[in-house]
């Protein structure tokens, strides 16, 4: 170890104080556990600050990838990796015993949901038992994943306090909320203001410290629980609004009524409306899955989310009104049934111009024409082979089929599930027998043609 490294493995007779000129000096170094679409460009965002990073994840093979300069996050440009690394600001280990050379551990694992839809803190918990041996006084500890009020202080404190450290005084604990949204053009992990909750006053203090240096703006909020709040509030505010548009959707499609035409003239009222827009199903790694950790916590306190659950129920049952739709227009255009079909579904990342499959409708719309009996093939320009995912694992290895006429046109329908700006959509309906668009791209594109159905 070098003189440094040991210099900052016994930091522990730092003042509160001091512990905060480090930060403005970037002498300050930070450790973020989770490599993944949240800790990478966190990571990239603090070296670009001044500051030097240690990344840990368990994932061998993605260690050694970031560590030869290459980014797997497409919106994450190499150049930005190869940087960091170049100029010896950051580094990527599997070695979790470094920890005891940073100052701040930064937390980003995954919080999923079981199959019976409760919250598996298995990640958070088991990150927080790895850190426990290796906790030293005056570390700062910040989680950053997405959980129930309450997580920081009832699950993650009791684990380290238990080496005899206590909260607040031999160390810092706090929560800040990652806002990331891969692919975002106009918002990008520095310029997103920055939510912190602390486990006291200077814990409060020493992270919000540290994220003033990272972003634009950060924002302190009384206590962990209230930061823990803030990030559901988001997910569900925007979970609730959807299910809302896409009920609306099933309802005006019996009238006649094109719900995208409704929402476009609805949201030229400069006040009181917000628009939101209806899809196959939610996606991603928030808004399908953090609505149900409030409504698993509330029933400690016997609360009934009703609100929360219907939503839940309205966008978790859009694929298989997407299917019935795909079944009705091919009964209706071709006189046959799903079973003697072959289906293309076009994009498979559960939002447009990114490779994140992370709990697409687009796998549950495959399966779901599958199990009627449909072939079903996929095309993504970003997803050239489908990952294994937890739910969706017999879909793992298949491979994106071109996109060429001759191809698309011996496909019976068409099903557009995600919007993706680098297809043809002129071309594709053109070639196509039948076009089922689920996202409006058609109309947005310009293309109109009796062979596309709104679903």
């Amino acid at each position: 170890m070098s003189s440094t490294m040991a210099a900052h493995s016994t930091a522990s007779g730092h003042s509160l104080a001091e512990l905060i000129e480090r930060i403005s000096s970037r002498a300050y170094r930070i450790g973020i556990i989770g490599l993944g679409y949240v800790g990478t460009p966190l990571a990239l965002t603090a070296c670009k600050a001044g500051f030097s990073v240690i990344g840990f994840d368990i994932d061998a093979k993605r260690v050694e990838q970031i560590n030869r300069g290459e980014s797997f996050i497409k919106h994450i440009p190499t150049e930005a990796m190869t940087t960091a690394l170049q100029e010896g600001r950051f580094c990527a280990t599997s070695d979790f015993e470094k920890l005891r050379e940073v100052d701040a551990i930064i937390i980003a694992v995954p919080t999923p949901l079981t199959k019976q839809r409760e919250p598996d803190l298995s990640y958070v918990e088991n990150t927080a038992r790895t850190i426990a041996p290796r906790l030293r006084k005056g570390h700062l500890v910040v989680l950053e994943s997405t959980t129930w009020p309450g997580t920081t202080d009832e699950v993650m404190r009791p684990i380290f306090e238990a080496t005899g450290l206590k909260s607040g005084v031999d160390f810092y604990l706090a929560f800040s909320p990652e806002r990331e949204d891969p692919g975002n053009p106009d918002f990008g992990t520095s310029t997103i203001p920055k939510v912190v909750g602390g486990d006291g006053a200077e814990a409060l203090k020493l992270a919000n410290a540290l994220y003033s240096k990272l972003v634009v703006r950060t924002v302190p909020v009384s206590n962990s629980a209230t930061a823990e709040a803030v990030k559901l509030t988001e997910n569900i505010f925007r979970a609730v609004n959807i299910a809302l548009v896409n009920e609306l959707k099933v309802i005006y499609s019996k009238m006649g009524i094109d719900i995208w035409e409704v929402i476009d003239a609805a949201k030229t009222k400069p006040f009181g409306f917000m628009p939101f827009y209806p899809g196959p199903g939610l996606g991603g790694h928030c808004i399908p899955i953090d609505p149900f950790y409030l409504t698993w916590k509330a029933r400690e306190f016997d609360v009934t989310t009703r609100f929360i659950e219907l939503a839940g129920q309205i966008n978790t049952a859009m694929p298989h009104w997407v299917v019935d739709r795909v079944a009705e227009a091919l009964d209706r255009q071709q006189g046959r049934g799903l079973s003697s079909t072959r289906i293309l579904v076009v994009g498979i990342a559960y939002k447009k111009n990114i490779e994140d499959t992370r709990e697409s409708p687009s796998l549950k719309l495959m399966e779901l024409l599958e199990e009627r009996g449909a072939q079903v093939d996929y095309h993504d320009p970003h997803v050239p082979e489908l990952p294994r995912t937890r739910k969706h694992g017999r879909l793992a290895g298949r491979i994106s089929v071109p996109l060429a006429a001759d191809v698309v046109a011996t496909y019976n329908a068409v099903l557009i599930a995600t919007d993706h700006d680098a297809i043809d959509y002129r071309a594709l309906v053109e070639a196509a027998q039948l076009v089922i668009d689920t996202r409006n791209v058609c109309t947005r594109a310009g293309v109109a043609n009796s062979k596309i159905i709104k679903a």
